[in-house]
C-alpha cells in the first residue's frame, strides 16, 4: 500500500499545542506552563520532544482544567 493510501486511511488526531497555546489557554505565563510541565510529576499532561519541545494534546488541558475545578468544588463544599 502507498505512503499516500495509508495517510488518508489513518484517524485524523488533534493537532499539538505549544506552550504559548497553553499560556494562553489557561491564562497563565508560559513560565507557569513549563514549571508545571517539567516536574518529575508533571501536574500539565506534557509530551516531551527532542530538545526540550513540550507539546499538549487539547482534550488533555481540557481535562487538567475539568479536574482542577471537580477538586475546587470538593474543598468548596467541606468548609
Amino acid at each position: 500500500m502507498a505512503l499516500n493510501a495509508m495517510v488518508q486511511q489513518m484517524p485524523l488526531r488533534e493537532p499539538l499545542l505549544t506552550v504559548e497555546d497553553v499560556a494562553q489557554r489557561l491564562n497563565v505565563t508560559k513560565d507557569w506552563v513549563w514549571d508545571h510541565s517539567s516536574r518529575k510529576a508533571p501536574y500539565l499532561p506534557v509530551i516531551r520532544m527532542s530538545d526540550g519541545v513540550l507539546r499538549y494534546r487539547l482534550s488533555e488541558v481540557e481535562e487538567f482544567v475539568n479536574e482542577r475545578e471537580r477538586l475546587s468544588s470538593l474543598r468548596r463544599k467541606r468548609r
